[in-house]
């Protein structure tokens, strides 16, 4: 073999080898994009995941701000409420005395009198000024002749036998009550009947 086929074989040989090389190389580049970019991917995924969040609690915040506020709110309306209904309870409990005894003088009045009609007139008109006027603010009498008792608005001042009168039911009210916006400022006091003795239903 001469030295001129020796020399083409070498540059064969050479060129193989820088071919595999290049390849190589090329190959190490292209894998080592690759890593780049599942690592940018990853990073992107990671910033994404952490501004999810990040905004999931930023909304969760605005959410209980929102819900304290109108807790806040409703607690305000409630106890503003809770003062408009019930500033004139001290006022009213000074008030009903005066009810009461203007209501005492018509009921001892005598009626056949004349003279004194016109002042009992006046006495009634009082009165039914009076009550008209406390009532628009919520202050209601509690008069339950007749009814069944029921101690959240009565109070038992007397417990009589009735053949008249179912047991338990209001017989005659000794002094009216008064509610101010649905809650008692004073129960009516009054007497009670029980079934009368020997009266009582034995029968199943």
């Amino acid at each position: 073999m001469t030295n001129k086929n020796h020399n083409v074989q070498d540059e064969q040989l050479n060129d193989a080898v820088e071919a595999v090389e290049v390849e190589a190389v090329e190959g190490e580049f292209v894998e080592s994009e690759q890593e780049l970019y599942e690592s940018r991917i990853a990073e992107l995924e990671a910033a994404l995941l952490s501004s999810e969040a990040q905004a999931n609690e930023a909304k969760d915040a605005a959410l209980r701000a929102r819900a304290e506020g109108e807790n806040v709110r409703r607690r305000s309306e409630q106890e503003i409420d809770k003062a408009r209904k019930y500033a004139l309870n001290k006022f009213a409990e000074e008030l009903l005395p005066v009810i009461d005894n203007l209501e005492r003088a018509l009921e001892m009045a005598n009626k056949t009198d004349e003279s004194s009609k016109a002042m009992m007139e006046g006495v009634e008109l009082t009165l039914k000024t009076m009550t008209d006027t406390v009532a628009k603010f919520g202050l209601t009498q509690i008069n339950p002749q007749g009814e069944a008792f029921n101690p959240e608005f009565h109070q038992a001042m007397a417990i009589q036998e009735s053949t008249d009168f179912a047991p338990n039911t209001v017989m005659m009210v000794m002094q009216k009550g008064y509610e101010l916006n649905g809650r008692v400022i004073r129960p009516a006091m009054v007497m009670v009947s029980k079934a009368a003795a020997g009266n009582v239903n034995t029968q199943a």
